[in-house]
C-alpha cells in the first residue's frame, strides 16, 4: 500500500534532508539549542508539509500546503548560511544541503504550479 504523498519524487528527497540536517543538529556545540530546535523544526516540517499536502483533496489546498512546505525548505536554506556564517558547519556541509534544498523548492514549485493547472 503506497500513500499519495510517497508517490511524489520530493518526498524522499525532502527524508533525505531531514537526516543530513539532524547530522548538523548533533555536531552543534552546547548552548546552540535555539539553532538546534529550529533547525529540527523546519527540516521536519518541509516532509510533514508535503505529506498533508499530498493528502488535501482541493488543489488549491494543496497548492498551499507544497508552498508552505517550499517556504520550510528556504528556512531551512537561510539555517544553513546561518550555521555556515559562525562557523558551525563548514563550506562543504554548507553547498551539499543547499543544492538538496534547491532541488526540493524546484519540485515544490512545480508541484504548486501543477495545482493552477488540470494536472495536480
Amino acid at each position: 500500500m503506497v500513500l499519495d504523498h510517497e508517490r511524489l519524487d520530493v518526498y524522499p528527497l525532502a527524508l533525505d534532508f531531514v537526516v543530513f540536517a539532524d547530522g548538523i543538529v548533533e555536531a552543534l556545540p552546547r548552548g546552540r539549542s535555539h539553532l538546534a530546535d529550529q533547525f529540527t523544526r523546519a527540516s521536519t516540517s518541509i516532509v510533514l508539509t508535503i505529506a498533508e499536502g499530498a493528502g488535501k483533496r482541493s488543489k488549491g489546498d494543496k497548492r498551499r500546503y507544497y508552498l508552505t512546505a517550499r517556504g520550510s525548505a528556504t528556512e531551512s536554506a537561510a539555517l544553513l548560511d546561518v550555521c555556515w556564517r559562525l562557523e558551525l558547519l563548514d563550506e562543504a556541509g554548507q553547498k551539499a544541503g543547499k543544492s538538496m534544498l534547491v532541488r526540493v523548492v524546484a519540485m515544490l514549485i512545480k508541484l504548486a504550479q501543477a495545482c493552477e493547472e488540470a494536472a495536480c
